[in-house]
Formats: structure tokens, sequence, C-alpha cells
């Protein structure tokens, strides 16, 4: 069995009378400790399946199967529950908040989820250390560049240790020096942790440090197909 089993996934928009088909009948697998791009054109629907496959968002039909937990089977608090203890997310504009420094963005992160102060305050340095911003930790996004910032957004996915790091565009708002080492960081991290990436992307260089490539173009899969790292 793969560690994420995608199943005839479908997705209809409605308004009014237009229906918009934002996922058409979507099968797939993604192994564990794999990385995973999805790429494919502005409105083809890479963010939309990639908020399906997190339980962020519901599809009309179909199933997603997260080592063995048909996600969409559980009641929202189950859901939410699952999403906090086995997920990280990591945005295009980074979702900071602007009055917490980087180690207290990260702490919250476990703050929501019970862990006692102390013990996220020690998680938080600590993963902040292993993304490269143990001097920056007491900084506020604002004085952070974009590359750190994102770098935050890392340690905050990452911190909770969680089986699997979903990434909308995470390079999106960084320049090409900048998205190199971001994306050499999460090949690093993929290869030390054991950990499941998938990352929605319109770049193909960003696309070619995964395992594999998911193309994706008006809702349908155009191909999966492997890629030598």
């Amino acid at each position: 069995m793969a560690f994420i089993e995608v199943k005839n996934l479908s997705k209809v928009y409605t308004n009014g009378e237009v229906s918009v088909d934002a996922l058409k009948d979507v099968s797939f697998e993604i192994d564990e400790a794999e990385i995973l791009s999805i790429l494919g054109p502005s409105g083809c629907g890479k963010s939309t399946l990639l908020n399906c496959l997190s339980g962020i968002d519901e599809p009309t039909s179909g199933q997603v199967i997260i080592d063995g937990i048909d996600i969409h089977a559980l009641s929202d608090n189950d859901k939410t529950r699952f999403r906090a203890f086995n997920m990280g997310f990591v945005f295009q504009f980074y979702n900071l908040i602007p009055v917490l420094n980087a180690r207290e963005n990260v702490e919250l992160a476990l703050l929501t989820t019970g862990v006692p102060e102390k013990q996220a305050r020690r998680l938080s340095v600590d993963t902040l250390d292993r993304v490269g911003l143990n001097q920056r930790a007491e900084y506020f996004p604002s004085q952070l560049s974009g590359g750190e910032r994102q770098r935050v957004s890392i340690a905050r996915a990452l911190v909770h240790n969680p089986k699997i790091i979903w990434a909308d565009e995470p390079t999106g708002a960084l320049d090409t020096e900048t998205s190199k080492e971001l994306m050499d960081l999460i090949l690093d991290l993929n290869k030390t942790n054991n950990q499941t990436f998938v990352i929605v992307t319109h770049d193909d260089r960003i696309s070619n440090y995964s395992d594999r490539i998911l193309h994706v173009d008006s809702g349908k899969i155009v191909s999966l197909e492997s890629v030598k790292v």
C-alpha cells in the first residue's frame, strides 16, 4: 500500500447555475519520503488538488487515503487533529504573524496543539537552527529577507515533525538564487528526516529537485514522470 493513495478525486465549484470542474477523476499514489512536484499552468487545478489532498478543502467525490486513513471520512474535529499532528504547510507568502518574532511564530504551531511552553521554546529554537536561522530567532518578519521568512515558515511546518509537508509555490516570491538555496534546504531535510514533500509549482527548475513530477492541466493528470535528483 502506498503512503498516500488518491482515488477518483473530483472537485466541482458551483456558483448559481454555473459549475466548474476544478478536478476531474484524479487518481495517483505518493510514496513515503518522496518529493513530488505538482506542475502546471495557472488555474489548472494545482492548488485545489493540494487543498483536497491535505484536507483543507472537501472534494466533491473520491478518496484521499494517508497512511491507511481516509481523511475525508473523518469528522471535522478528527480531520483538524490529524492535520495538526501529521502535516506541515508552507505557502508562497509565508503567512507569518508580523507581531511575533521568528521563534514565536514557530512556537505557536506547537502551543496550539498543547505542547508545554518550555518544550515549545526548545523545539522552536532547535528547528530554527536546522534551517540556518539560529542567529535570527528574535527578529520579526519585517526584519528578515524573503528567503529568511520562508525558512521561518519551513521551520514552523517542521517543528512538530510531521509525516508530510505540503508546499504551495514556496519559491514564488523569491529570486532565482534564494529559490535554489531554499530547494537545497528542502532536499536536505527530505533526505535527513525521511519526510514526504508535495510541492505545487509552475517552475520547471524547482520541479527538477523532485523524485517525480505530476503534470496537471484543466483539472486532469497529463503525466506522472520520474526525475533523477
